[in-house]
């Protein structure tokens, strides 16, 4: 039985997007255009663990951004009668 998880020994780079998104990439490759490398290399298994430990709300930061902001408004607007 064969993993090609347990044969990969390439390293890779922990990569993010605009967005805050996660991914890794093999470090010989240029990063792709929209994402910057977050720091962290190693085999393919650390990066991911390390991802599962920071990525902890995967959604989108515009997403999470208006869900701030949406939850904010009514607070805003709640006054007790101002004309």
């Amino acid at each position: 039985m064969s993993n090609d998880d347990d044969q990969d020994v390439g390293i890779y780079r922990v990569v993010l997007n605009h967005e805050e998104q996660y991914s890794i990439w093999p470090e010989w490759k240029d990063i792709p255009n929209g994402w910057r490398a977050e720091g962290r290399t190693g085999t393919r298994a650390e990066c991911l663990a390390y991802i599962d430990e920071v990525w902890t709300d995967m959604r989108p930061l515009s997403l999470r951004r208006r869900m701030e902001a949406d939850a904010a408004a009514p607070a805003e607007g709640s006054g007790t009668g101002s004309h």
